[in-house]
């Protein structure tokens, strides 16, 4: 008892201070405690109240009973065999879902009076944002083991409670629940309670993985049931992970094993029937699902193979015909490719086409932007950090952008943005097959495949000496140049046909309206075409679009820029009043917006903002 009272003084002292003046002292109580407590203050937690708020109807409870039927299952036996044993500790033992509901309460007579007192009862929701800084809450927010004594609650009606926590994790690594115990702290602090709550958890995850293992044997013998084996059906558990495929499966996805339901959905499958497949065991217990899938029939290039998928608009021009024959032959291989093209052109669209048709297609594609991530964060962007590499860092730490391409492809966008410092580092990576995390000292081995692109010209870079040869080299293998949009003008009846079917607007455009567009220069390319398409579609709606609406939403009347008087005009060279001319037609093509027309000419805005000055413009 002189342990309990020193300790519980202690923290007492610890706790008061906090809640009249927000002091706290980090050193007097334990890590997890005092970032328990922040969080509820943050909360605005009240710590003189802390009864149950939330409590289910009896309907609602049953509910959330049936939907945790198997940790009930598994976790009740041990519980059951757990109580005669901590009789004398006047202990209660709970179960809890991992939203933080009690779904079972049982132990000593006098602790579960005590308990109700409090509305600590089945059915109760007990988180940190319901009830302060306890056991159950702080182990579901931290998902570790933890015991909370007396004052280290944050209110003071768990104040005279000691209570011990354990994450339960299922076979697939998911959290099932919280087991725990809570006593009366009068009685002494139990030291050895969190080591039994954690014995008697690793029992039960034992007993969920043997579970699992059953219940996947079961759907096994559900799948040899299955005479079809050219058909396109699978089976997966509850979870959505895939258990078996039939032998056409296998060979449209090789990695099968590895994917859920929405992984096959998002590799062009969709769910033409799904059937429940019950437990032999238990008849009322459904395991997993017989699932029979189509496949979305990809549109066919000419010229090319009839099985390359590509999700754009593929058109007539001959020109990017061409380009789709080469996005075609480099997907069979796994050199880095290059693609080149004005902003607009759909650069990310033809990647993604070379990944879904490669041999890497099982695995991921990760695109990055490297013109949108700030310089000082592009290192663990693409990298990662271990944790505590830096302030702010997640606790877990973070899987870099090469990381989570493993396996897959790497798209880097606008890689002529990078700094001459990740330059280095990339090569690197490019060169060893090794990523270090930020604060990290061993190193991870990525396979990936590296497409990159920009719409500046790289081989220039290199020439003024902002782009490394050795990198160049390494990305530009096999470069492919999309077209603009002007150069593949045949093709835009294709996309307003498209446009029209995606958003159900079956509108003819007349011929004069057609040879409008195909005359604009499209300085936005595809995009300013689609956001063109969008605009038109609000304003004409069932109506004909009329060679009057066009060109007044692509040709508004402007102000001109002012004229060179004479005195201006002498004062600028012959080159300074071409380069007025550039940036004044830039401005009318992109209606007045600064932003965009200094994109167009590829020129920082404070640069082209000190031009307008200048230039009088």
């Amino acid at each position: 008892m002189v342990l309990l009272d020193v300790r519980d003084a202690l923290n007492r002292s610890v706790w008061d201070r906090f809640v009249k003046e927000g002091a706290l002292d980090d050193s007097r109580i334990n890590k997890r405690i005092s970032e328990s407590w922040l969080f509820c203050r943050q909360k605005g937690i009240n710590p003189y109240y802390g009864k149950g708020k939330t409590i289910l109807t009896n309907d609602k409870f049953q509910e959330r009973k049936k939907a945790n039927k198997k940790l009930l299952h598994t976790a009740l036996p041990v519980l059951k065999n757990l109580l005669p044993f901590f009789n004398h500790t006047r202990a209660v033992f709970l179960l809890v879902d991992p939203e933080g509901y009690v779904l079972f309460m049982d132990g000593h007579e006098m602790a579960l009076h005590k308990a109700k007192s409090i509305h600590f009862i089945e059915g109760v929701k007990w988180t940190e944002e319901e009830v302060g800084t306890n056991a159950i809450g702080t182990a579901l927010r931290i998902k570790e083991p933890i015991q909370i004594v007396g004052a280290e609650h944050y209110a003071v009606a768990s104040h005279s409670w000691g209570c011990c926590s354990s994450p339960i994790w299922n076979a697939d690594g998911q959290m099932a629940g919280i087991l725990n115990t809570s006593y009366p702290v009068r009685l002494g602090i139990d030291e050895q309670m969190l080591p039994f709550v954690i014995a008697a958890t690793y029992a039960i995850e034992q007993r969920l993985v043997a579970d699992a293992r059953t219940r996947e044997l079961e759907l096994l013998k559900h799948a040899s049931l299955i005479q079809l084996s050219h058909s396109l059906t699978i089976i997966c558990n509850n979870q959505g992970k895939l258990v078996w495929v039939t032998d056409s499966m296998r060979k449209l996805l090789p990695k099968w094993h590895q994917l859920t339901l929405s992984d096959v959905k998002g590799e062009g499958f969709s769910i033409a029937r799904k059937k429940p497949l019950y437990s032999f065991q238990q008849q009322d217990s459904v395991i997993g699902y017989h699932i029979h899938l189509k496949k979305r029939i990809p549109k066919l290039l000419s010229q090319i193979r009839s099985t390359f998928t590509y999700e754009g608009v593929q058109g007539k021009s001959e020109t990017f015909q061409k380009t789709l024959l080469q996005a075609e032959k480099a997907s069979r291989t796994n050199i880095p490719v290059h693609l080149s093209g004005e902003t607009g052109t759909g650069k990310e669209l033809l990647a993604r086409a070379i990944h879904v048709n490669s041999p890497r297609t099982s695995g991921p594609f990760i695109p990055v932007n490297c013109g949108a991530v700030p310089k000082d964060l592009m290192a663990g962007e693409l990298f990662g950090y271990v944790s505590g590499a830096f302030t702010g860092a997640k606790r877990s730490g973070h899987k870099g952008k090469f990381e989570q391409a493993h396996g897959g492809t790497l798209f880097l966008d606008e890689i002529g943005e990078i700094s001459q410092e990740m330059q280095i580092a990339l090569l690197r990576v490019l060169e060893d097959k090794k990523v270090v995390p930020l604060g990290g000292v061993k190193p991870v081995d990525v396979d990936i495949r590296i497409i990159t692109a920009s719409h500046r010209d790289l081989e220039e870079m290199v020439d003024k000496g902002s782009l490394r040869e050795d990198l160049f080299y390494r990305m530009f293998v096999y470069p492919i140049e999309l077209p603009p949009l002007r150069k593949r003008i045949e093709d835009i009846p294709c996309f307003i046909k498209d446009y029209g079917q995606k958003n159900d607007w079956h509108i003819h455009f007349p011929k004069e309206v057609v040879a409008y567009l195909q005359s604009f220069p499209w300085p936005g390319n595809i995009r300013q075409l689609l956001h063109c398409l969008d605009r038109l579609h609000v304003e004409a709606g069932s109506s004909q679009p009329t060679l009057e609406l066009i060109s007044s939403m692509l040709s508004p009347k402007k102000t001109l820029p002012p004229s060179l008087d004479d005195s201006l005009q002498d004062k600028l060279t012959f080159r300074e009043q071409m380069e007025r001319s550039k940036i004044a037609e830039a401005l009318i093509a992109a209606n007045g917006n600064v932003t965009k027309a200094a994109a167009q000419l590829n020129m920082p805005r404070s640069t082209f903002y000190r031009k307008l000055k200048k230039l009088n413009l």
